[in-house]
């Protein structure tokens, strides 16, 4: 299996996105900071790389997208919505959704969605593949510091749950907004993570950072072996794309 994590950046590097993820070959395709709208999809995509081209361009037949927040947008008549998604094109047996903290809040403006105070709501996502594999996708909890604090950890154990419930083999992808070394990932110390096997200094791009912090993350369990591992710094969001081939 061929697996791509990626913070989407809300799918603003429009077409970008969309080809790098059509281009790759995936099998499945964790994404934060995906966007989407039930109600008015056609007019999103003038401006931006929405879950639903994404899997369109690329062929994902299956699409489990788990809602943060919604913005009212069109004189509020309409909505789009932020949040994970994973895409795959091996078909889902089972899909869940958790949150972890805060309440789902639909915003009056995108100006109101600049205040992350107002929609502090944080979700992790579960599927089952051909009730043989599960997949977890994450958006971490986010502090300034990336070593997280009591909030990021009590996520984490709330996520390290939902995987431990469960008997078959799990990857696990995010930006988990914490690096290795926090407190959070010893709620994980259970599965291997790939991005401090690899040694990976940092996985932003300076499109915005200047600071290198290794955030997000492949993690796999014991019962599967990761053939190939690659960091991919391509101009498609403020993150770069992890790349794994799980056996």
């Amino acid at each position: 299996m061929k697996i791509l994590q990626i913070n989407s950046w809300t799918g603003r590097i429009k077409d970008g996105l969309s080809r790098f993820i059509a281009e790759g070959g995936y099998d499945v395709v964790c994404i934060q900071e995906a966007i989407w709208s039930d109600d008015c999809n056609d007019y999103l995509e003038l401006y931006v790389d929405t879950v639903d081209k994404l899997a369109r361009m690329a062929g994902f037949d299956y699409v489990f997208k788990t809602p943060n927040y919604g913005v009212k947008t069109l004189g509020g008549d309409t909505k789009f919505e932020i949040g994970n998604a994973i895409l795959s094109k091996i078909p889902f047996v089972d899909t869940k959704s958790k949150t972890l903290t805060g309440e789902y809040v639909v915003l009056g403006s995108v100006e109101d969605s600049k205040n992350r105070a107002i929609y502090d709501c944080w979700t992790a996502q579960k599927v089952v593949l051909s009730d043989k594999l599960a997949i977890v996708n994450y958006h971490g909890y986010w502090q300034k510091d990336p070593l997280g604090n009591e909030t990021s950890v009590e996520c984490m154990r709330k996520v390290a749950d939902l995987i431990k419930d469960d008997y078959r083999p799990t990857i696990m992808c995010g930006d988990l907004n914490v690096v290795a070394e926090s407190p959070a990932m010893r709620e994980l110390d259970f599965m291997q993570d790939l991005t401090a096997i690899n040694q990976v200094k940092t996985t932003l791009r300076n499109v915005r950072f200047v600071k290198d912090v290794a955030c997000d993350h492949i993690l796999i369990t014991d019962e599967l072996n990761c053939k190939s591992f690659n960091l991919i710094n391509a101009a498609v969001s403020d993150h770069q794309a992890l790349v794994a081939e799980i056996e």
